[in-house]
């Protein structure tokens, strides 16, 4: 498992200073018992019978059974729910051959998540999940860090094979405690997940497998229009298994006003330090406006962001790189169309980098660009125009429904030179079978350019990528 002696102490004193703070600050008395009186002999008329002194347990409330004891520790741990999530998927690659990589790659995987959140107890509430992926076919894929040079985690006969990076792997996956005093603080301690926004900088890399999850003490406040968000972070769970797990002295703030639907300005600081990766540490400062809106019967949603990196504590050589990226929507009825632009700088030695973002999502879904140590970018900066179309069709059957479908075109240049790189076709579409079963269809087909001016760098090999995918969530 993951955890380490450190961590888990982490974990428990935060717990008991959590713990301590909210049984002081809500210790209730213990209830009286109620008297029991017997009945005595029949009384005088009203108008006859002289004044009488109250007796207790008589009168209206006679008979009433006693006021419950206060719920226990004990008794809000098994009112908790359990968490059950399997999930089963079959993915296939096929890359432009090398002289090492001979064949098609393809990936039959199956990941349970078994765990139990606790009900609340005078704020707390206590959560512990294990995650588990298997292998159930033939492992004609390689695992191994994007952009690596070394051999294949999982055996260096592997290398014939493209990158599926779902390792086999038992791990603790979530061990946290969190504290919510009030409807405007929440504390959380621990082994956690932890989605920022739109996941562009900071999420749990959902997509594979095995999930992305922090070791971390995190407070979210919200007061009236202004939401924040800060976290410290120890460790980072990656999705390779413990064994390319990175330390971790990071810091994560992110700030959001919504003064009106129309506008949500958001401020954010990522300040990363990684003791074992040094190349992936920075520090990332930006701004954020989206908002959304109603034009007739069209709706109206635009996102425009800025933000600048730079090195951080002297693991890297000194750098500063920008982003800008943005997109506008309408959607009418159950379509939407969107356009949206990305723009990472990169200098010729490196990209601006994203390590803790989920970057399936961003770039196209064959994930061909990458960069030294997992990250999602180009030496020399790369520029993302790309168009979406987006239906949700009302066609319902008993074990066909809430479908949705999404097609998407990349069209990707070097931001250095300006030259073209590539383009990118993904097609999506998800249904429900059940309320708690789902499946998934998957395609994405990159096709580089095949050749790119001098003093450009050279575009990542061509490939295309299917997924067919069951999910079951209790």
């Amino acid at each position: 498992m993951k955890a380490t002696t450190r961590e888990l102490a982490l974990l428990a004193s935060a717990a008991g200073l959590i713990w301590s703070g909210a049984a002081s600050a809500q210790t209730r008395p213990d209830p009286v018992p109620a008297q029991t009186v017997e009945a005595g002999p029949v009384e005088p008329a009203a108008s006859e019978a002289a004044p009488a002194e109250a007796v207790p347990g008589e009168g209206a409330d006679a008979g009433e059974p006693p006021a419950p004891s206060p719920p226990t520790v004990s008794d809000q741990i098994a009112a908790g729910k359990l968490i059950l999530e399997v999930r089963a998927r079959y993915e296939s690659v096929d890359q432009t051959r090398t002289a090492t990589l001979k064949d098609k790659g393809s990936a039959f995987t199956i990941r349970t998540r078994l765990g139990w959140e606790t009900a609340d107890f005078l704020g707390l509430r206590g959560l512990v999940e294990f995650e588990d992926v298997r292998q159930a076919g033939p492992e004609h894929y390689a695992v191994n860090v994007p952009g690596a040079a070394t051999a294949p985690l999982n055996g260096a006969d592997k290398a014939r094979y493209p990158v599926v990076n779902d390792p086999e792997v038992t791990e603790l996956n979530r061990l946290q405690l969190s504290w919510t005093p009030s409807a405007a603080v929440q504390v959380t301690a621990g082994r956690q997940r932890i989605l920022l926004d739109d996941q562009r900088f900071v999420g749990n890399v959902g997509w594979r497998q095995d999930e992305q999850t922090f070791d971390a003490i995190r407070a979210d406040i919200a007061l009236g229009r202004v939401k924040a968000t800060y976290a410290y972070v120890t460790h980072i769970n990656r999705i390779l298994g413990e064994l390319k797990d990175w330390d971790s002295d990071s810091h994560l703030l992110n700030v959001t006003w919504s003064p009106a639907e129309a506008l949500r300005l958001q401020g954010f600081v990522y300040a990363l330090d990684f003791g074992n990766s040094a190349v992936n540490s920075s520090i990332t400062k930006g701004v954020k406006a989206s908002g959304k809106t109603w034009v007739s019967l069209f709706q109206l949603a635009y996102n425009a962001t800025y933000a600048r990196q730079s090195d951080y504590r002297g693991n890297t050589a000194n750098f500063d790189l920008d982003y800008i990226g943005g997109d506008v929507a309408a959607t009418f009825d159950i379509y939407t169309i969107k356009a949206g632009y990305e723009s990472l700088e990169g200098n010729g030695t490196r990209g601006f980098t994203t390590p803790l973002a989920t970057v399936h999502a961003f770039q196209g879904w064959s994930d061909a660009f990458v960069s030294l140590g997992g990250n999602k970018s180009f030496v020399d900066g790369i520029e993302d125009a790309n168009l979406t179309f987006n239906a949700k069709p009302r066609f319902r059957r008993t074990y066909f429904f809430n479908s949705d479908v999404l097609v998407r075109y990349h069209d990707f240049n070097d931001q250095k030179t300006g030259a073209d790189l590539g383009r990118e076709w993904d097609v999506q579409l998800t249904a429900a079978i059940t309320p708690k079963l789902s499946i998934q269809l998957k395609y994405a087909d990159f096709k580089r350019e095949a050749t790119v001016p001098l003093g450009t760098a050279g575009p990542p090999p061509s490939r295309t990528k299917g997924w067919i995918t069951l999910e079951y969530k209790l």
